[in-house]
């Protein structure tokens, strides 16, 4: 059979004929495409008015072009042109290359020979099915028989595999009983999921044709695979046996062909409703002889299954994880030597025992947990469980179980000790839990921020400095918002100078932070940049709140003031009483002997006025005196220019 329909070729001979334009024009008025070499060609034009002609016509009749391409001749009018066209018909004689009669003519042409080609398709098809029905009728090889089946039909169809797929009972599955492709291909079972068109047959009990397989919505799922193998049309034709689909005729196509002929596919019918009663009647004898098909299918699937475990062998004796089957009831069916040496039992001894006689587990629960899981077709992976093996060893072990799919509800467990993980990530939980408390609970503010200046890390010594919680910096600030403007530029050329405590380091000193608020918070800080591998990843600071240090260092610098104007009031009280007790005794006697005088002396005496000063002078001087026995602070007022002198009424007045 042919690829499907496409355009006819027409030559002209010869090749430098003048009717090779009206030839084009009338070519492409009937869907012609012009070749030169007539071997291509489908219909022949030859022009007898051109030179050399004769000849031309002669070579393409002896040739046997004629036979297998439809001849039309350009003449002269004449009768004596056409006594040498004996062997064309008058219908294939033109006596003038005018465009319409000659597409015309091309037109019939083409249908004739389309005609021609269909009678003798047929006839093929008509002899490929009658070798067929002898083939099925004799053979008692039906392997060999199929397969020469499949490689005919893919020569004769010209398509890239046609397959033969036998079906299980409940058309899940199916077997690929012969191949065109390949004779060592059969018995190879297959999921009806991956082949839709398959399970389209089973449901209709009817051919399906796809054509545009990569992108027909009936291959959903398995468009891109289709695609891939350069598949263009399928063909899946049924095969009844009693009235039941119990197997497809498969074609593909690829290449030039595109899709399937309605004649095409009723010759594929037929051949395989042939192919289902030489099935049928294999089936009967195979009973006959106790082998039936199904008998063969378990068996094929057995020797398959036997493979794969023979194939796992190795992988299950020398994997490293313990490995154990075990039935429904949790006993086990094997057990693998690196299941034997974490459960410190050896495998013969573990055989046919309840998994906790050989691990007890603080809860039994966990293990028959996994166990129905399995049976209900469920896997469960990485589920920890305390153990002590037989010999004493507490372990943690990571189980995880899956269902065998043999048919047996048996499961594999599969176990790894992981006691020396679970205690390192034990211990990494419990340090990194110490040192976030430990950063939590430091009065000091501790920031830390990644290299683009996101905050990372804000304890609650830094919420008290700066007014913000920790979800406000962790979600919103960046580092810059917590300083003066250029101040944070200045802090990272520090750290990656070496004058300001080493690279990446940088000593204490005196910084100002802005809160919340925009209020200056000041602050003694010191700050490093965290490495990883030589790269800077992120910077640490911590900051020291001095506002209620310099507080009280206010409050002490004015009690410092004021202790020493105590003390020097405590001196002045001091120097004042040792100095009116001192000045009492000389001014008493200077003021009781200026008395006696005056009583000695008359008011007209030149001495007595001068005495008088005396006197009263001297009471003056007492008086001071006794102001300055009553000082009891430090009061001063001005005297000569900057000079300052005490004040005795202001140190005294509190007395009076």
């Amino acid at each position: 059979m042919s690829p499907p329909e496409t355009a006819l070729a027409v030559t002209l001979v010869p090749a430098d004929s003048s009717a090779r334009e009206p030839l084009l024009r009338a070519a492409g008025r009937v869907g012609l495409r012009l070749v030169d070499r007539p071997a291509e060609a489908a219909i022949i034009l030859v022009d007898l008015t051109a030179a050399g002609s004769g000849p031309a016509l002669a070579g393409l009749l002896d040739s046997g072009e004629a036979a297998r391409a439809l001849l039309l001749a350009l003449v002269d009018p004449g009768e004596d042109a056409f006594a040498s066209l004996e062997p064309l018909k008058p219908a294939d004689v033109l006596t003038s290359a005018v465009t319409h009669e000659l597409a015309y003519r091309l037109q019939r042409l083409s249908e004739r020979y389309r005609e021609r080609e269909e009678q003798a398709q047929l006839q093929k098809d008509l002899s490929l099915l009658l070798e067929l029905t002898a083939d099925y009728a004799e053979s008692l090889d039906v392997e060999a028989l199929l397969h020469d089946v499949t490689r005919r039909l893919a020569l004769q169809m010209n398509i890239s595999r046609a397959s033969l797929v036998m079906l299980d009972s409940d058309a899940q599955e199916g077997v690929i009983v012969a191949s065109s492709d390949d004779p060592a291909l059969k018995d190879r079972r297959i999921e009806l999921a991956r082949y839709p068109e398959i399970r389209e047959v089973v449901r209709t009990a009817r051919p399906v044709v796809v054509e545009n397989a990569p992108t027909h919505p009936l291959l959903e799922g398995v468009q891109s695979a289709v695609a891939a193998q350069g598949i263009h049309a399928i063909a899946a034709l049924p095969l009844p046996i009693r009235g039941e689909v119990r197997g497809v005729l498969l074609l593909r196509a690829s290449g030039l062909r595109r899709t399937f002929a309605a004649r095409e596919i009723d010759f594929l019918t037929t051949v395989a409703h042939a192919t289902a009663i030489a099935l049928r009647n294999a089936s009967m004898l195979e009973s006959i002889r106790g082998q039936t098909e199904r008998e063969k299918s378990a068996r094929i699937a057995a020797e398959e299954q036997a493979a794969t475990l023979r194939t796992y062998r190795l992988f299950f004796a020398n994997v490293g994880e313990g490995v154990a089957i075990l039935d429904s009831k949790a006993n086990v069916l094997s057990l693998n030597p690196a299941g034997s040496v974490l459960l410190d039992t050896p495998a013969e001894e573990a055989r046919g025992r309840h998994l906790l006689q050989l691990a007890q587990m603080a809860d039994d629960g966990v293990l028959m947990e996994l166990v129905s899981a399995a049976g209900r077709g469920e896997a469960r992976t990485n589920v920890d469980a305390q153990v002590k093996t037989v010999a004493g060893r507490d372990l943690t072990l990571s189980l995880s179980a899956a269902p065998l799919k043999d048919g047996s509800a048996a499961t594999i467990l599969s176990f790894r000790d992981v006691t020396q993980a679970r205690r390192m990530a034990d211990e990494l939980r419990h340090t990194k839990d110490f040192l976030e408390r430990l950063i939590d609970s430091s009065v000091d503010a501790i920031i830390a921020a990644d290299m683009q200046g996101r905050i990372i890390l804000f304890n609650k010594g830094a919420e008290a400095v700066v007014g913000y919680s920790a979800q406000e910096a962790l979600a919103r600030l960046t580092i810059r918002q917590l300083y003066p403007q250029g101040v944070p530029e200045r802090i990272m050329a520090q750290l990656r100078s070496p004058d300001h405590g080493g690279r990446g380091r940088l000593s204490m000193c005196r910084q100002d932070l802005v809160n919340n608020a925009g209020e200056l918070v000041p602050v003694n800080m010191t700050a490093s940049i965290l490495y990883e591998g030589g790269r800077e990843v992120a910077t640490v600071g911590i900051f020291t709140d001095l506002r209620d240090r310099m507080q009280l260092e206010r409050k002490l610098s004015d009690v410092e003031t004021r202790l020493e104007e105590s003390e020097k009031s405590a001196v002045i009280v001091a120097l004042a009483g040792t100095a009116a007790h001192e000045l009492n005794q000389p001014l008493t006697s200077v003021m009781g002997y200026a008395e006696l005088l005056k009583r000695k002396l008359k008011p007209e005496d030149f001495a007595f006025k001068p005495v008088d000063i005396i006197y009263r002078e001297a009471e003056r001087m007492a008086e001071i005196v006794r102001k300055i026995g009553k000082i009891t602070r430090y009061e001063t007022k001005a005297y000569m220019g900057t000079q300052r002198i005490l004040d005795l009424d202001k140190a005294t007045s509190h007395e009076e």
